[in-house]
């Protein structure tokens, strides 16, 4: 599958590369670039509420860094530093994000205990095309799970490297929830993170953050292939 990345040029999410088409219903949406990020542009620039009219599932991060963004089934969670998971106000902002709207193309249910490498050594052997861009659900009964979240920073900002080396690491055992994240080629690197990228969310929506490593024991695995990337303006 051919990998598309779009430019937003106006508004009405008009593509640059689709001559004036509506953008694919199942087409990533993107706020800022990950390159952006990693030099410390933490300010937030588009809204929570403008994100929930594109999507239904992602993963991103808040204004200043402040904590790791899960979005599922159209709800956006916030895990800051102490753990807990927040609901997120429309009018609050965010300075990267992907959000998809989530239709799985396969399903697979798997009962064995496997590592995050090995987890995704296994998401690999399903994907039809390498080159893809895929959003992945993995919910059920994790062994063990660790996460992290990161403090809200001050300017002048840090780069993501250095902000991140103040992070907060949460570990659980036996723990219900659900990953969601996604899978982006090597060909996007710079513009998106690459490989898999996972936040996690747990069932009674109280505690989460971003997956350093897990222990899968019985999940449901759901994989979305999507049309191509769509990255935003900037829009305060």
């Amino acid at each position: 599958m051919k990998i598309k990345i779009f430019v937003t040029c106006c508004l009405g999410l008009l593509s640059v590369s689709c001559g004036g088409q509506k953008p694919a219903p199942e087409a990533i949406f993107q706020v800022s670039t990950f390159d952006a990020l990693m030099e410390g542009q933490f300010d937030g620039t588009t809204t929570f509420g403008r994100l929930k009219n594109l999507g239904d599932f992602g993963l991103g991060t808040f204004d200043k860094l402040d904590g790791e963004m899960i979005c599922l089934d159209g709800q956006f969670y916030q895990v800051k530093t102490d753990g807990k998971a927040y609901k997120v106000k429309p009018s609050m902002k965010t300075p990267f994000a992907d959000v998809t709207s989530f239709e799985a193309d396969q399903i697979k249910s798997l009962k064995e205990l496997l590592n995050y490498q090995q987890v995704q050594a296994y998401l690999d052997e399903q994907l039809p095309d390498k080159d893809g861009y895929y959003a992945i659900k993995i919910e059920g009964v994790f062994r063990y799970l660790r996460t992290r979240s990161v403090p809200a920073q001050e300017p002048p900002y840090p780069t993501l490297t250095k902000a991140i080396a103040n992070q907060v690491a949460f570990e659980y055992e036996q723990i219900q929830g659900t990953m969601v994240g996604f899978r982006t080629p090597e060909a996007v690197q710079g513009t998106s993170t690459t490989g898999y990228h996972f936040h996690f969310i747990s069932a009674d929506k109280s505690k989460g953050g971003h997956v350093l490593d897990c222990v899968i024991d019985d999940v449901q695995i759901a994989i979305d292939q999507s049309d191509g990337l769509k990255v935003l303006p900037l829009k305060k």
